[in-house]
This record gives C-alpha cells, sequence and structure tokens, in this order.
C-alpha cells in the first residue's frame, strides 16, 4: 500500500502520522515531551530528542501498518527555533525556541540600534521582535563564547530531521524568513552583508521550499527508523504553516488560525497576483511556505499551555472543565484575563507582558476561571485580526485546525468573540498531516488536491446576540492591558532578579 509519512515536532509533543495516497490516516502516534524554561523568559529543548522521537514514530507507524510502501516522508516544527550544531552536526547548545523565548531583549536592541529599524523591515518585512531568530543568534555569540566558537551549522526542527534523514544542509524559505534579519524577504535569499556580520562563522544552509525534495534515506537513518533507504524526504517547514497546508489554508484571503499549546494565526497574500507584502510593527511578514506567497502571521505566547495550566491547578479533567465553563456562560460571571501568562507575541509585542485576572470574587469557581482562559485566548485572537485587517489583511476565509478543535465550545467562544464564522476540514491533527501532503505532492504526479484529501465538514458560525456583551469584554481587556502595564513590568523585572540570584551563570 502506496503512504506517506509525516511527523511534526511540537511544543508539547511530537506526533506522526501514516497517510495512504487518498489522504486516508492509517496509523497515528505520538510522544510527549517538556520544553526546559531554566530562568524566566527562557524556554529550550534539547534537539537530540527531536530526531529520538522521529525514530520511535516512524517504527510505531511502520509496526501498525506491515504493508505499507512508504513514497515519501514529510517533516514540519515549532519556530524559528535555533539550533546550533558543530561541523559534525552534533549540537553544540539546547535549541532555543521561537517567540515564548524572550531572553534576546538586548541584542534585539543592538541590532536595531546598528542596522536601523526601517533597513531591518525593508529587508527582512519585519522589526526585531522575540519571535526573530538573528538576536537568538547573536545573544549566543555574546553569552556563550565558547558554545559559539565550535558552532558551525543552523538547524530548526524540520531541517534537523531532513538532515539526519539524507545528511543534507537545507532550510525552507519560511523558515528562513523568521531568520530576521538575515533574510532578505524580497530577494528571497540571505542578506550576505549582515549574515556575515551576525553569523560569520555559520555555513549558509541552502534554501528551497516546503515541498522540495531534500534528498533520499541514507543506509544508516533507514537501520534506525525502519524507512526503506532511497526513500525521498521533503525539506519540510515551521509547523503553523504544514497546518495551514494541510487543510488548504494558503490561497489568497485565507487565514489558518491554529488551536495548540500556544494559538497562532496565518494569513496569505499571493505575489503572483501582484499582491505585495504586507508590514506592520506589531505582526510578522514572511514569506510562505509556496513559491509566490507572503504572509502576515501572528501568535499568542499562550492558549493551551494556559488551559493546561489551570487543569492542573484545580486537579480536574477537561470534560468537568469544559461543562462548568460551559454553565458559567459568555463573560465568565464578570471576569476577564489577560493571557500573557509567558509574555505575549503579536499584537503588543511585550516579553515582560503578566497573566492578569480581574473581578475575581469568593463566589467565582473553577469553570468561570477556566471560561475566562477560553474567553482571553478568543481576545487575544480578535485583537490579532484586528491589527491584521488595519494593515491591508482582506481576510476573506477563516480555517480552523489544530487540537484544540476537538473542543466544540472553545471554537464556538472564538466565533462569538470575533464574530467571524470558522470552517472545521475532517482531519484536524495538523501539522503532521500537511507535511505528510507535501511529501505526496512531491512524488505524485498529479499533485493530489488538498480539498480531495480533508474536505470542510462544519462551519462555526458566532452569535450575533452575544454581540454586545464581547464588545464589551474587548473594550475591557484593552483597558485593562494599558492600565495594569507599569505594574506588571515592575513585577517581571523582580522575577528576572530573583531568578538571576536562583540560577547564577
Amino acid at each position: 500500500m502506496r503512504c506517506t509519512i509525516g511527523v511534526d515536532i511540537g511544543t508539547s509533543s511530537s506526533k506522526g502520522v501514516l497517510v495512504d495516497d487518498g489522504g486516508a490516516i492509517l496509523a497515528q502516534a505520538s510522544r510527549a515531551h517538556d520544553v526546559r524554561r531554566p530562568r524566566t523568559g527562557w524556554v529550550e529543548m534539547d534537539g537530540r530528542i527531536w530526531w529520538d522521537e522521529f525514530v520511535a514514530l516512524s517504527r510505531e507507524l511502520l509496526a501498525a501498518v506491515p504493508d505499507a510502501e512508504v513514497a515519501a516522508v514529510g517533516v514540519s516544527g515549532m519556530g524559528p527555533c535555533i539550533l546550533l550544531a558543530d561541523e559534525g552536526g552534533a549540537p553544540v547548545r539546547p535549541a532555543i525556541l521561537y517567540g515564548v523565548d524572550t531572553r534576546a531583549g538586548a541584542q534585539i536592541e543592538r541590532m536595531t540600534a546598528e542596522l536601523g529599524a526601517e533597513a531591518i523591515v525593508r529587508v527582512g518585512g519585519s522589526g526585531l521582535t522575540s519571535q526573530a531568530g538573528g538576536p537568538k543568534i547573536l545573544w549566543i555569540h555574546d553569552e556563550e563564547p565558547a558554545v559559539w566558537n565550535r558552532a558551525r551549522r543552523l538547524y530548526m526542527p524540520a531541517s534537523w530531521l531532513a538532515h539526519r534523514l539524507t545528511g543534507a544542509y537545507v532550510l525552507d524559505h519560511q523558515s528562513a524568513s523568521q531568520v530576521s534579519p538575515l533574510y532578505d524577504i524580497n530577494r528571497e535569499r540571505w542578506h550576505e552583508e549582515w549574515w556575515q556580520r551576525y553569523a560569520g562563522p555559520l555555513e549558509q544552509p541552502a534554501l528551497r521550499w516546503a515541498g522540495d525534495v531534500a534528498g533520499a534515506v541514507t543506509a544508516e537513518a533507514a537501520a534506525l527508523t525502519g524507512i526503506p533507504e532511497g526513500t525521498p524526504v521533503i525539506v519540510g517547514t515551521i509547523d503553523a504553516w504544514s497546518e495551514a497546508v494541510s487543510v488548504g489554508a494558503h490561497g489568497a484571503g485565507d487565514l489558518m488560525l491554529m488551536y495548540g499549546t500556544t494559538m497562532f494565526m496565518v494569513f496569505t497574500r499571493s505575489t503572483v497576483a501582484g499582491e505585495g507584502a504586507l508590514r506592520t510593527p506589531s505582526m510578522w511578514t514572511t514569506a510562505g511556505a509556496f513559491a509566490g506567497t507572503r504572509n502576515l502571521a501572528g501568535g499568542l505566547s499562550t492558549s493551551g499551555a494556559l488551559t493546561a495550566w489551570l487543569k492542573d491547578l484545580t486537579g480536574s479533567d477537561y470534560p468537568d472543565l469544559l461543562a462548568d465553563a460551559e454553565a458559567s456562560g459568555a463573560g465568565a460571571r464578570g471576569l476577564v484575563l489577560l493571557p500573557y501568562f509567558a509574555g505575549e507575541r503579536t499584537p503588543i509585542q511585550d516579553p515582560d507582558a503578566r497573566g492578569v485576572i480581574a473581578g475575581l470574587t469568593l463566589a467565582h469557581g473553577r469553570g468561570d476561571l477556566y471560561r475566562a482562559a477560553l474567553e482571553a485566548t478568543a481576545l487575544g485572537v480578535r485583537h490579532n485580526l484586528q491589527t491584521m485587517r488595519e494593515a491591508g489583511a482582506d481576510i476573506r476565509r477563516i480555517v480552523a485546525v489544530g487540537g484544540g478543535t476537538q473542543g466544540r465550545l472553545w471554537l464556538q467562544i472564538v466565533s462569538d468573540v470575533t464574530g467571524l464564522a470558522q470552517e472545521v476540514p475532517r482531519v484536524t491533527v495538523g501539522a503532521s498531516y500537511g507535511a505528510a501532503f507535501l511529501a505526496a505532492g512531491a512524488v505524485s504526479d498529479p499533485v493530489p488536491a488538498i480539498a480531495d484529501w480533508n474536505p470542510v465538514v462544519e462551519t462555526i458560525a458566532p452569535d450575533p446576540d452575544l454581540a454586545p456583551v464581547y464588545d464589551a469584554l474587548f473594550d475591557r481587556y484593552l483597558r485593562l492591558y494599558a492600565g495594569t502595564a507599569e505594574v506588571v513590568h515592575e513585577l517581571a523585572a523582580q522575577q528576572r532578579a530573583d531568578d538571576e540570584k536562583e540560577t547564577p551563570l
């Protein structure tokens, strides 16, 4: 039976799927893992775990379908992550994760001062924030010189898997565009001068598109994974873009809304249709997963991570919390929550933001808190979509994807808060499925259509009667951040100082 494998390395787990040539999932597997948070604002992971989990997932998937004939392998992963390796490909330190890791504030200020904010946006598409990979590379140079002296290559989860499988040293354009300011988004190539200035000793990975073939499975990788030697492996990309592929949300005017450990949004424009890249200081302008596309993207630092925190804190299970949250009703009986428990990415770009719960009384229970958390993520989505539209995004279609789509209440709250409908496809497992589709496209003639693989099966429509409730709540949400920011920033500074006392370098 002809199949493709797709594996995605996520923040809290790695997932794999084995998919037949019609898009049916034949087997699924996952491995949970944790990130390391050695200090406030630091989020890391040992890159060697990614390969170990890939090996385990591939063997489990193939054991589940003994007659599978693997035609190609797809890979994706969280990002942008910065994994530096030596000339032999061995990691020299744990990977520094995407925008949830906020350690490189000083490097952001330095690079902006040296290069100029306007020049950075002109070349890279976006201003420097905690999401940008360039300042994190510079942080390693500044803070860990012994590590830096051994570093020779730059990987992200997808490119690391592609390397371990094939020996290739490649990176897709989309991921590269988030190593800002080292990538020139208009010319679709590395910015040579700035690369040499800030990443000089590192060899530049060759640039390809996500669905291009990186190489073939080596004999060594075949022995470890069970995937036949010579099987093509695609270059892959960052998980959110692979998720967009998995649900067909990469056409002009489409917006993919990913429900996961964090919440992510990707809006697509077509350069083929003459639509230029959108630029706004509070969002991220990137290359797309496919040639001829540009994206405006945004992300919350917590969403599923916040609901998981509340689950663990209350000692409850999700079905009970969801039932209590539904009973709480719109507005969570007078609560408003700021979901900035790990700082915030877009649109406020504030690594020192922190969580706030306002309106608590002794009458409130766990269901009210859980409802307020769900509404907080929806309010964050509304803030992002408003910012995108102000930048010129003509959002015509929203497609939901990710693990959070399994709960109807969360989807409904997001539609009610934003006032927008969401399409839900048949398969919402996300990035691993998108990676499998890209792999199939790399070796199939004709290329399959994602609408055939994964049709829309439901549309979540907003309840217009709740618009006044959520309009008022959104106003309070915005005013709560503005009114508490000064105190919260003082607390964030105190947290960093306490961390430094407890964990000296």
